[in-house]
């Protein structure tokens, strides 16, 4: 599928160039929605009857002043956006409200458009997507696998290029686990940071907004607007914005963990890969126990915080019998049982007391990292086990509000083709500057110092992956001019020995790439953050040294060789040329972009390496490639 979503920096520029309008990218959200209704991310789907009223008030406002101008976000449909149904999952309960969320509120002031109403596990009330009658939602790359949830349809609409962010909720881990499911960035502030007046309570005194984006920049520059303190919501507290830092070191679990699903193995492979990385990242490991945070977890839904959620919908339920789907009901009606009376809620905050201050001692300044989650399912393992499985996705995600934590869950990779896997760093609340500069160098982001969703050069965390499986999720295309059709699929323009290309009316680049900018390494995600999209495999001329450059963390350099030399491995890719020039000049000497003879006599832009480079440097280049050498563990 070719998206016309790419990066909110990319999409704010290409308004700028005049080569897409915010109508035209409204009317291809539209046809997107339509051609995937059976993927179920909507409740209340884009139309452009409803988009309609939001595009006639961006004339009215200067691009310049609105951080979002034209900027299409989704919302779950727990959150209200005016004139729009809210659900919550369950049609009963609907209601049409009269007025925003306050952050939707405060989106929609910054030019954002709200597109449509997201699917969820109803009264967002699961971790698995699946619990919805309006459909389950499937998993953006493979639909068989479960989407996450409650977020579900949030996280969806993003990797399916529907929207370029979308709102989500978290009280047990609902604005992680569906990022992680489908390869994106998924942002969780700490309690009360972002305000939650409009949003349908789950369990209120842990609710948070949460966003799910294609990029870390993306995401803190949606915290930069919607945070701060809202005067007429309960649970808002005073936290400004906080700066980026780099923590000063990583705390990991001591001892196996536990893996679950029919990928478990794959999945234990892919955190081994991180923890490799991690390790090699420049920052102090320390290994902690982590049975405080698994203690805290356990009391979300074994103690009296379950009886939270019963206060704010039991009426509901019991006025309504029948409305609730048979597993929420069960699951919200055991908050009424007789044991979780006022003395289980006062010894369980006590005990929480305690695990929140042991908690806080042992992150001081440093990020607790942990898989998002340790492993996945099929929806049809759900349907047989409803229970067992949703527990399992919350292993590592429950205790993170009730000890208030601030988090973010990034991707790190895949599991398998298709099955993305993603860590989350955690940070104490009022330390949301340490998850911001790990997000930030984790992504390659936080080299640039530039604006949010802006290309970044290669440094920070940074370190070769495990050679999995490229990501699947559909990379945003070169969007077309204005008045012109987009068609997803078209071929391109001409032949493919040539390296620029036109792509539904945009003109591209092919860039060879022979490093970390490849499939499943730390940089792929730089190439989609542009644009770029995967075209083949290849090789170059049989011309070339390979080398490993003595950086932290190593790098491969491609040295042109005056005479022999031999073929290296290396990947095509084709980026929109709009972006091709803020890529390059983001790139740290001694790389750079040079041409790059390819096995079959063409030439295209690519990666290369400064000669003066080689002194010092590890000639590596009897691996064939750089994937080669890092699978050695060269």
């Amino acid at each position: 599928m070719n998206a016309p979503i790419r990066s909110i920096a990319l999409l704010r520029q290409a308004y700028t160039d005049g080569t897409i309008t915010p109508e035209r990218v409204m009317s291809d959200i539209v046809r997107l929605a339509e051609e995937e209704a059976d993927m179920n991310i909507w409740i209340t789907p884009p139309s452009m009857e409803r988009i309609g009223p939001y595009l006639e008030a961006l004339r009215r406002i200067d691009p310049a002043g609105a951080p979002l101008w034209g900027i299409p976000f989704a919302v779950k449909d727990n959150i209200d956006v005016a004139g729009m149904p809210t659900t919550a999952g369950c049609p009963d309960y609907a209601y049409t409200p009269a007025e925003h969320a306050e952050a939707v509120r405060r989106l929609v002031e910054a030019g954002a458009v709200p597109v449509g109403k997201t699917n969820l596990d109803q009264f967002a009330t699961g971790l698995v997507g699946t619990r919805s009658p309006y459909g389950e939602t499937h998993n953006a790359l493979r639909p068989e696998l479960i989407s996450g949830g409650s977020s579900s349809g949030s996280a969806v609409a993003v990797a399916r290029g529907q929207a370029a962010f979308a709102l989500g909720t978290d009280t047990a881990g609902s604005g992680r686990v569906p990022a992680a499911l489908n390869g994106l960035v998924g942002y969780k502030p700490s309690l009360g940071a972002w305000p939650v007046r409009g949003v349908v309570p789950a369990c209120e005194s842990l609710d948070c907004v949460t966003v799910f984006a294609n990029a870390a920049g993306d995401a803190l520059l949606i915290d930069r607007i919607v945070r701060g303190v809202d005067r007429r919501d309960l649970w808002s507290r005073a936290l400004p914005e906080p700066t980026s830092s780099r923590p000063s070191g990583i705390c990991l679990p001591r001892g196996e963990l536990a893996f679950y699903g029919p990928l478990a193995e794959r999945y234990a492979a892919a955190w081994k890969a991180a923890v490799c990385r991690l390790e090699a990242c420049g920052l102090p490991v320390e290994y902690v126990d982590i049975e405080p945070f698994e203690e805290a977890a356990a009391i979300l839904y074994e103690g009296p915080w379950i009886a939270e959620r019963w206060a704010g919908l039991g009426a509901f339920i019991e006025a309504n019998p029948g409305a609730a789907l048979p597993v929420t009901e069960s699951i919200l009606r055991s908050g009424a049982a007789p044991e979780l009376g006022a003395a289980s809620v006062f010894k369980a905050m006590h005990r929480l007391r305690a695990l929140k201050l042991k908690a806080h001692a042992l992150l001081r300044d440093a990020v607790l990292v942990l898989p998002t989650c340790g492993g996945t399912w099929t929806r049809v393992q759900v349907a047989a086990d409803p229970l067992g499985t949703n527990r399992d996705m919350g292993r590592y995600t429950n205790h993170c509000n009730l000890l208030d934590l601030c988090a973010v869950a990034l991707p790190a990779g895949e599991a398998e083709a298709g099955a993305p896997f993603g860590i989350t760093a955690f940070a104490a609340g009022d330390r949301e500057d340490l998850i911001r500069g790990f997000a930030l160098d984790w992504t390659g982001e936080a080299a640039t110092g530039g604006p949010a969703g802006a290309e970044a050069a290669p440094e920070a965390l940074e370190a070769p992956g495990n050679g999995a499986s490229p990501s699947a999720v559909p990379a945003a295309a070169a969007s077309a001019p204005a008045g012109e059709e987009a068609t997803p699929g078209i071929a391109a323009e001409t032949d493919t020995r040539s390296a620029t290309r036109v792509v539904n009316g945009a003109d591209t680049v092919l860039v060879a790439v022979c490093g970390l900018h490849m499939r499943g390494f730390p940089l792929e995600r730089q190439m989609k953050a542009c644009g770029a999209e995967f075209v083949r495999e290849s090789n170059t001329a049989a011309a070339y040294k390979l080398v490993k450059l003595p950086t932290s963390p190593p790098k491969p350099g491609l040295i042109r060789q005056a005479d022999g030399g031999s073929s290296v491995a290396l990947e095509v890719w084709e980026m929109p040329a709009a972006s091709f020039g803020a890529f390059v000049a983001s790139i740290p000497a001694p790389l750079g972009i040079g041409k790059v003879e390819l096995a079959d006599g063409s030439e295209v832009p690519g990666f290369v390496c400064e000669g003066y480079a080689e002194a010092g440097a590890e000639d590596i280049t009897v691996y064939g490639g750089w994937r080669n050498a890092a699978a050695a563990g060269v």
